[in-house]
């Protein structure tokens, strides 16, 4: 079984030290949902909604928030990434919007914390933008799809939570 890189020896904690890692491309995917009442959904793709366009915002929450993981999660170095994009892909039969992000850099480490910190804030802006009319709603299945890169290889998870 692996250890957990983020200790010593002696169990203090410890940021990785990556400056012996080589440079590859890396690419991580991951996914959430927003479950919702039929009706937010609906006033969701007629824009209808009083804050403005729902899924815009949400993107531009879900990409400033890759670009910030370093600030929110201790132990997360700083990354230059190379491209963000947030996807989201609406369910009218089951109220629910799947929402997937896809992070790419070249550097010594992973994506996978940018991908699922923008798949969570950009769920978090949809809650935001539309407690006014639902505070049902429910934020789940937030999961890595994919991870490409370095020296773990290649991971892919299941599509469905």
């Amino acid at each position: 079984m692996p250890s957990l890189t983020h200790f010593d020896a002696d169990g203090a904690s410890r940021m990785v030290d990556v400056d012996e890692k080589t440079l590859t491309r890396r690419l991580a995917v991951a996914a959430g949902e927003v479950r919702m009442q039929p009706e937010t959904l609906r006033l969701i793709l007629d824009r209808k909604m009083a804050k403005g366009d729902v899924f815009e915002v949400a993107r531009i929450a879900g990409i400033m928030a890759a670009k910030r993981v370093d600030s929110l999660i201790p132990l997360c170095h700083q990354l230059n990434l190379t491209g963000v994009k947030i996807a989201f892909e609406p369910d009218t039969q089951r109220s629910v919007v799947t929402l997937t992000a896809r992070v790419k850099t070249t550097g010594p480490t992973g994506v996978e914390m940018e991908a699922l910190t923008a798949v969570s804030v950009a769920a978090l802006t949809i809650y935001d933008m539309c407690k006014a009319v639902d505070r049902g709603m429910e934020i789940g299945a937030i999961r890595l799809l994919e991870k490409q890169g370095g020296r773990s290889g290649h991971f892919t998870g299941e599509t469905q939570p």
